[in-house]
């Protein structure tokens, strides 16, 4: 697996998303103007994962996956799963959104830093006014035939944590 990560740790935007249920799912918006931009390629397939001020955008093969907040869309929260053919790939997507007390929150944001710091195919994003307002993206493969990639979103003010995994297969 190789990679190039452009992404500064801390990041001087205020977030746009301040709530799961602000976010909004989408496998076919254009690209939206990235805060930070990770490039990997993972058994031949390109992987770019965009870290949005709204959350995040991965594109890949077909995919154009989009989970954000994005001006004049309703968001609804994310989907808990997707699963769709796209131009003959396999494309898998599940989300949960936990609730956490602060101090747990505090401890899986920092964990996830930590676990993210040096790893290649990873993105992560630390919005200001708290350590805890993070979006993190990882892909890794291959994966039989595939790819993967998980995403974090986590929200201090609500005390929320949405976790997403990915997972495209080739035709």
């Amino acid at each position: 697996m190789s990679g190039t990560a452009l992404a500064p740790p801390y990041l001087d935007t205020p977030y746009l998303d301040t709530s799961a249920d602000q976010l909004s799912f989408s496998l076919d918006d254009p690209a939206q103007p990235a805060l930070a931009i990770a490039l990997v390629e993972l058994d031949g397939v390109g992987v770019e994962l965009r870290l949005l001020g709204a959350s995040h955008q991965v594109f890949a093969g077909p995919v154009r996956e989009t989970l954000a907040c994005l001006p004049g869309r309703p968001g609804g929260g994310p989907p808990p799963s997707v699963n769709r053919r796209l131009d003959g790939w396999s494309y898998r997507f599940t989300s949960r959104v936990e609730h956490c007390a602060p101090a747990e929150l505090s401890r899986r944001v920092a964990t996830l830093r930590a676990r993210l710091a040096d790893r290649d195919g990873a993105l992560c994003g630390v919005f200001p006014g708290s350590p805890d307002a993070v979006t993190a993206l990882w892909a890794r493969g291959p994966a039989a035939g595939g790819v993967e990639w998980r995403t974090w979103h986590a929200y201090p003010q609500t005390d929320q944590l949405v976790i997403t995994r990915t997972r495209l297969e080739r035709p």
